[in-house]
């Protein structure tokens, strides 16, 4: 019998800081909305149909 091998996700989970208010948050790297700070309700990532665009720091990406 034949071994399945199991693919490895390609999207990430990453903690970001938020550049107005210095919040810390976790966003997935491939969100299809916008995502906002949930304290000052600045937009942190934007959708591209891919990877999410990035417009606040990355501090670590997740495992």
């Amino acid at each position: 019998m034949a071994e399945l091998k199991i693919r490895e996700p390609t999207s990430k989970f990453i903690k970001i800081r938020c550049a107005k208010c210095k919040n810390e948050q976790i966003v997935f790297g491939k969100s299809t909305s916008l995502v906002k700070c949930l304290v000052c309700g600045k937009i942190l990532t934007e959708p591209t149909g891919g990877k999410s665009k990035i417009k606040s720091r990355i501090l670590e990406v997740l495992e």
